[in-house]
């Protein structure tokens, strides 16, 4: 037994700023941002929290799937921007939805949605739940240096969330993890202990653009190829593919490395909500749940890559 998803939900900010508007911050212009990275616009908090996010995606998920809080058996939370560090995403969303189950975070930043489903899919397989809510949600806005332009042009803030069932929909998974630092990095301002002499860094996004390109464009299209296989499916058979939104450029060349999967069947959204870290996936699949893009039956594959350096991918029917 694994799963299958009964509901999705998301939410972002209303709070919209548009490329020309970074132009007061850091230089840069729409043309620039739109050629390199794909962004049009991004969703940025103002008064809300990442909580607050996570809470509006899970109770929009909850009605989509049509199950109570008090139904759930667990709550999974996916995040690198929890509003503390204890109690976690997850924790915040139980108490506020109502919930009286387990609830515990997962920190692997953009692959987060993804990893949590295949921890999931561990519960199911022991029968110890029935319903489980995914939450993923992220304020990255809080997260960026807005005065480098290859980094604060990039990202958006969102939540997204699914509900899942007791079913067979699940088919396999690939996760993967390169541990370090050197090419995306997210510091811990730890700045309290009067012993501590180690220079600490700003708790801030740090990212080599050209060397997370190189990862990314060879481990989403490996990492689909090997879910496939696993699954005893073709290029041909796969109805719809949800990547992380990272950046157009690598969205696109994914779809030249995998010429078995028509090119339109790759969805994009990164032009209007940037990168949301672990928030990207689960706000394109309730996009295309939403707008009718998805039908029962459906092969759908979710991939998705970033700090870690971690990736994974995985194939649901619909």
């Amino acid at each position: 037994m694994s799963f299958q998803i009964l509901g999705t939900g998301s939410f972002t900010p209303e709070r919209v700023v548009e490329n020309e508007e970074l132009s007061n911050y850091v230089e840069t212009s729409d043309e620039w941002i739109t050629k390199r990275i794909g962004v049009k616009q991004r969703h940025v908090c103002t008064t809300e929290t990442t909580a607050d996010m996570g809470e509006q995606a899970a109770r929009r998920a909850l009605e989509n799937a049509g199950v109570r809080a008090e139904e759930l058996d667990l709550i999974i939370g996916a995040t690198i921007s929890a509003d503390t560090i204890s109690p976690g995403l997850a924790g915040m969303v139980q108490n506020r939805i109502g919930a009286h189950c387990p609830a515990f975070d997962i920190n692997v930043a953009c692959p987060g949605f993804l990893f949590a489903l295949d921890t999931a899919a561990g519960f199911f397989e022991r029968k110890t739940v029935k319903k489980v809510l995914v939450v993923s949600s992220e304020r990255m806005s809080g997260l960026v240096d807005w005065t480098d332009r290859g980094t604060c042009c990039i990202f958006g803030d969102g939540s997204g969330a699914a509900v899942l069932g007791e079913g067979d929909s699940y088919l396999a998974s690939e996760l993967h993890t390169k541990g370090g630092e050197d090419v995306i990095a997210i510091p811990t301002w730890w700045n309290n202990s009067p012993f501590y002499q180690n220079e600490l860094r700003k708790n801030c996004v740090f990212m080599q653009g050209q060397e997370t390109y190189k990862f990314a464009v060879t481990a989403m299209p490996a990492d689909i190829k090997a879910v496939l296989e696993k699954a005893g499916l073709r290029g041909e058979d796969v109805s719809i593919v949800i990547p992380h939104q990272a950046n157009y450029r690598i969205i696109n060349e994914a779809r030249k490395r995998l010429p078995e999967i028509d090119p339109e069947k790759f969805c994009v959204n990164i032009d209007r909500y940037g990168n949301t870290s672990a928030a990207s996936v689960p706000i394109l699949l309730d996009e295309m749940n939403r707008t009718g893009k998805l039908r029962r039956g459906d092969i759908v594959v979710l991939a998705a890559f970033g700090g870690g350096l971690s990736n994974a991918a995985c194939v649901l029917r619909w």
